[in-house]
């Protein structure tokens, strides 16, 4: 695909008030139930896109930095850092407002890489990435660095 698209066309927010059934007794919100949310927004913001199907083919960096607790509003924010020829890379930032205070943490960030499939399961061309401001363009550098380490490692058996 020769036509490009822009960063801002794939930008997804999705949020969430967490409740008991996603907490241990004591109230602490799931590492599982972040890493869903991020996700599933990653996911959408890889669709929007590519506008085809994509799989969840590699999570890096994914980190925990504060808690999440049973009430608090969770927000996902994902966008396209960057595109090759079948993959792209996801960031996703993810904070907890806590309503009745208005604070707001950062909970949680993630780069996912995605690939794009056919019907059949095969791996597609993808558009380009238009990268139209200068964070987007740091962004992209960034991912583009990452990309190389991720190619670079070892090979699991």
């Amino acid at each position: 695909m020769a036509e490009g698209r822009p960063v801002s066309g794939s930008k997804t927010v999705m949020a969430r008030t967490m409740l008991p059934s996603d907490a241990n007794p004591y109230g602490n919100v799931h590492g599982g139930e972040v890493m869903r949310l991020i996700d599933d927004c990653a996911g959408a913001a890889a669709i929007r896109h590519a506008r085809t199907r994509v799989v969840t083919v590699f999570v890096d960096e994914l980190s925990f930095l504060a808690p999440v607790f049973v009430g608090n509003f969770v927000t996902a924010k994902a966008s396209v850092n960057h595109v090759g020829r079948t993959s792209m890379e996801v960031g996703v930032r993810v904070e907890a407002e806590d309503l009745e205070t208005g604070k707001v943490v950062h909970v949680s960030s993630a780069y996912l890489v995605f690939v794009a499939i056919d019907a059949d399961g095969r791996p597609i061309a993808l558009p380009r990435l238009i990268a139209e401001t200068e964070d987007e363009q740091r962004r992209m550098r960034a991912a583009e660095q990452r990309r190389e380490l991720r190619l670079h490692r070892p090979k699991r058996a």
